[in-house]
């Protein structure tokens, strides 16, 4: 045998080898679960998307044919009722009687948006925890604190028997849907396992509530200015971030105004002369090509949505609607840095139209949503017949027009809110300088999904509830005196300004308006056209508080009457606009505000229209998609003469300083220039605050004027606002652009960071953030986004006009009308985002008003039978 072993080596190897190592198998087993996994949630996933195209589907409404409806047994209706959609999904509801009109309207409603009427009346009611579980609790505390509910109980139980009886039809409409549609409710019932309440009228009142807020609300300001101002310690630098209006303004007075006057002379900021580059470029012309670059398919799948509010969230707030809480990191982003819920309306008489009648033009501003916070419908009965747009929840149409007359709003930015320090002890609290009152307690509970129900008490005192320190993180006890809580006032007049048929009826109705504040124009099928300010503004003796006050000086002391307010009937100028600026004039009798939006909208609305003639609808549009920014424009010419000016500037910055003083002004989606004059204007506004409030204050600056604060400072520039570590302006605007250029990301090619390459518009479904498939099924996803907040198409991530209205009285059936997305919430129907392409790029279409061409453009006919 060893000699064997020997005489064969590889045989003895063989022989004497070491057991075979057993081959490690957890990787093998690490991979094939994973993919397993990936499986399974693929599978998943599609059983989800099958689900929910599913239940779309199924929610999907009759178009055509009869529905009888009958509550309780008994006839709903007193006669058949015929609902006509046109190409676009508009109903066109014809009725026999206004009850049966406003059932019909309740019912045709919830067919299309019955999960957002559903949303923003919990969100209005503080009731959204009951169904998402935990994460709105803050939400909820926020509106019992504010009282929403209560209000619209107070303002419905107060409203007259025939008012009532009109909310009452509506709600008997939406009932009758959802209890014949128990097995087909829109899917997010069912992904968030809960059936509707029954609708009543005090709900749609408290939709109404949610707007009011969204408008009217002011008080976190003057909280943050009083910390602002105590930082500061100097009354000049506080002046300068609080400008009370502005030079820029143009007050609807209807005088004839000659906008061929120079702007202010600035002072000089160097010895040296301005380098002929700098110097300013013509204005570009009104008729400008649409925005550019829209894809060209698309998206298929969306959901609902709410409507947003302004930049509150800074402060740790959620808004009154829902969808703040949704959308508090968009506006916390750069794309939306000055974004105010407002608005532009204008109207010209008919000596200044090419078809010698008026023309009114609308476009509010506020969040965009999925579906969009406007329902576009007409409504037709014996002695009723108007058509625009309708809020989904609440009856009647809020801005449009009728037979005779049309209307649009902007929001007014009246103070109507003041915030008091009060001498609180246990539950009592000081009342004058002696009295001594117990503090109202409002015994609250808020029901929690997944959790206990939660205790929360609201403590009120003759002012107003006093707010949690939860939200105003100051221990001082503040109450919030609203004209909202004035039980005195209780109405709202859409009935009567709908059915009105010439402007003394109209004006009449308007004088019932008690909120939001707001700026109505107005014309008519006799030619005329005017003006008003509308709501209750309070009548303060001691002036407007900006800050928290602690005395009875600033009592209030009635409301300013209806007459005193801005108005203005058949101007000279023959021309009106608003855009939530500065609307009072040196002959004002009373002070509005002292916080005013940016002029720079009105302003340019007033250089297109103003002393032209021979204007068209076109012409209209052309001015509401209008992405010119003067300001933008005159800073970048500004930026670019520091750059000249500044020894150590390199190739990219002096390439930047060419882009920038050979722009056109215009935020398009194509322009560099305008990427490195928006970017280094947010860049400014840290810049310049920091140093002096620190970041956290800085962070909690917010003031509607805050652009045109920051050109001032900017043009003027000041040297208390210079920071000390910067020689001169030239330098520290020089190194601005250089930290815009950085912080942007921008490409080492400066011509090539196009504006719409960051700046976008992205619309979201507001279940996103708790289920994020949504968010890939049903969002837009980013579009290049032209324009921005000084711009008359004023813009933002999920931000900008929600409508586009335009009243042409040669020519009724061709007045135009459109929203952001579609007429419906459901992805599968035809009408979800039917309206965005147009929306996008700028176009709109006729929405049909006679009988005649309701029936030329009729697509389905459906008959609502007792």
């Amino acid at each position: 045998m060893s000699e064997s072993r020997a005489a064969n080596p590889s045989s003895a190897v063989y022989r004497v080898s070491k057991p075979r190592r057993r081959k490690r198998r957890w990787p093998q087993i690490l991979f094939f679960t994973a993919i397993w996994l990936v499986a399974i949630l693929v599978v998943l996933t599609g059983i989800g998307i099958l689900w929910l195209r599913s239940a779309d589907k199924a929610a999907l409404p009759q178009l055509d044919g009869d529905i009888h409806l009958a509550s309780q047994g008994a006839p709903a209706l007193s006669a058949p009722v015929t609902v006509r959609r046109d190409q676009h999904g508009v109903p066109h509801i014809d009725a026999a009687t206004q009850q049966d009109m406003f059932v019909a309207q309740g019912y045709v409603t919830a067919q299309d948006r019955l999960w957002q009427m559903d949303a923003y009346r919990r969100s209005a009611n503080g009731e959204l925890a009951e169904v998402m579980g935990p994460s709105l609790l803050r939400h909820d505390k926020a509106q019992r604190m504010f009282q929403f509910r209560n209000t619209a109980h107070r303002i419905y139980a107060s409203m007259p028997p025939e008012e009532r009886a009109r909310y009452e039809a509506y709600a008997r409409g939406v009932n009758l849907y959802i209890a014949q549609h128990q097995d087909s409710l829109p899917p997010e019932f069912r992904l968030l396992h809960y059936k509707p309440q029954p609708w009543t009228g005090a709900d749609s009142v408290s939709i109404g509530m949610m707007m009011v807020d969204m408008l009217d609300t002011h008080w976190y300001t003057k909280l943050a200015r009083e910390r602002i101002a105590a930082k500061l310690q100097n009354p000049k630098l506080e002046s300068d971030l609080y400008p009370v209006g502005s030079w820029r303004d143009h007050p609807p007075t209807g005088e004839l105004l000659d906008l061929s006057q120079p702007h202010p002379e600035l002072p000089s900021t160097s010895s040296d002369e301005d380098d002929e580059r700098t110097q300013t470029l013509a204005l570009p012309p009104a008729n400008f090509p649409a925005p550019q670059g829209a894809p060209s398919e698309l998206i298929a799948l969306s959901m609902m949505g709410a409507p947003s509010m302004r930049g509150i969230i800074a402060h740790g707030w959620e808004s009154t609607d829902f969808i703040i809480s949704h959308l508090s990191s968009t506006f916390g982003q750069r794309a939306c840095d000055g974004c105010t819920p407002g608005s532009n309306n204008w109207v010209i008489a008919g000596k200044h139209t090419a078809s010698g009648k008026p023309l009114l033009s609308n476009d509010m501003h506020l969040g965009l949503n999925e579906p969009n916070i406007w329902y576009m419908a007409d409504l037709r009965a014996p002695g009723f017949h108007a058509a625009g747009v309708t809020l989904p929840g609440v009856p009647f149409v809020v801005a449009g027009h009728n037979e005779h007359v049309a209307w649009g709003f902007t929001a007014l930015y009246a103070d109507v809110q003041d915030l008091y320090i009060e001498n609180v002890q246990g539950n009592s609290y000081e009342r004058g300088d002696t009295q001594w009152q117990p503090l109202t307690i409002d015994h609250e509970t808020i029901h929690v999904r997944g959790r206990k129900d939660v205790n929360y008490d609201v403590r009120l005192t003759d002012h107003g509830p006093l707010l949690d320190p939860l939200f105003t993180k100051d221990s001082r006890a503040i109450a919030l005196k609203w004209t909202l809580y004035d039980t005195t006032l209780n109405s709202i007049p859409l009935y009567s300004m709908n059915t009105a048929s010439n402007w003394t009826e109209f004006s009449v109705a308007l004088s019932q308006w008690c909120w939001p504040t707001q700026n109505v124009v107005y014309s008519d099928d006799q030619g005329h056209i005017a003006y008003h300010a509308v709501g209750k503004v309070p009548i303060r003796p001691a002036g407007i508080a900006s800050v928290p006050i602690s005395d009875a000086a600033h009592d209030w002391q009635g409301y300013i009457p209806f007459d005193d307010m801005p108005n203005t009937f058949d101007p000279p100028s023959g021309f009106l606009a608003t855009a939530n600026s500065r609307v009072t004039s040196d002959k004002s009798k009373y002070p509005l505000t002292n916080e005013w939006a940016d002029p720079y909208r009105a302003e340019r609305i007033y250089k297109l229209l103003q002393g032209h003639d021979q204007l068209k609808p076109t012409d209209m549009l052309n001015v509401q998609t209008d992405v010119y920014s003067e300001m933008d424009q005159e800073l970048g010419h500004r930026l670019s003469y520091a750059i000249d000016h500044t020894a150590n500037a390199d190739d990219q910055l002096r390439k930047a300083a060419d882009l920038m003083r050979s722009w056109d002004g215009r935020l398009t989606t194509d322009s560099a220039a305008a990427s490195l004059v928006t970017q280094t204007r947010y860049t400014l506004r840290t810049m310049l605050l920091e140093p002096k409030l620190g970041k956290a204050d800085a962070e909690n600056y917010e003031w509607s004027e805050s652009n045109f604060a920051e050109e001032e400072i900017v043009m003027h520039a000041s040297p208390d606002w210079l920071p000390p570590s910067y020689k001169d302006w030239d330098a520290f605007l020089t190194d601005a652009v250089r930290r815009a250029i950085k912080d942007g990301k921008a490409p080492a090619d400066i011509t090539k960071w196009t504006y719409g390459s960051w700046h976008v518009v992205d619309i979201e479904h507001p279940l996103s953030e708790f289920l994020p498939i949504i968010s890939r099924i049903a969002g837009t996803g980013p579009w290049p986004l032209s324009g921005d907040t000084t711009t008359v198409k004023q813009v933002g991530r999920a931000f900008g006009p929600s409508q586009r209205f335009t009243m042409d009285w040669s020519n009724i059936d061709g007045s135009t009308e459109d929203i952001v997305l579609g007429e419906s919430g459901n992805p599968y129907s035809p009408w979800f985002r039917d309206q965005w392409a147009d929306y996008y790029n700028g176009r709109t279409f006729a929405l049909p008003f006679t009988p005649a061409a309701v029936s030329a453009n009729t697509q389905h006919t459906l008959r609502l039978l007792p």
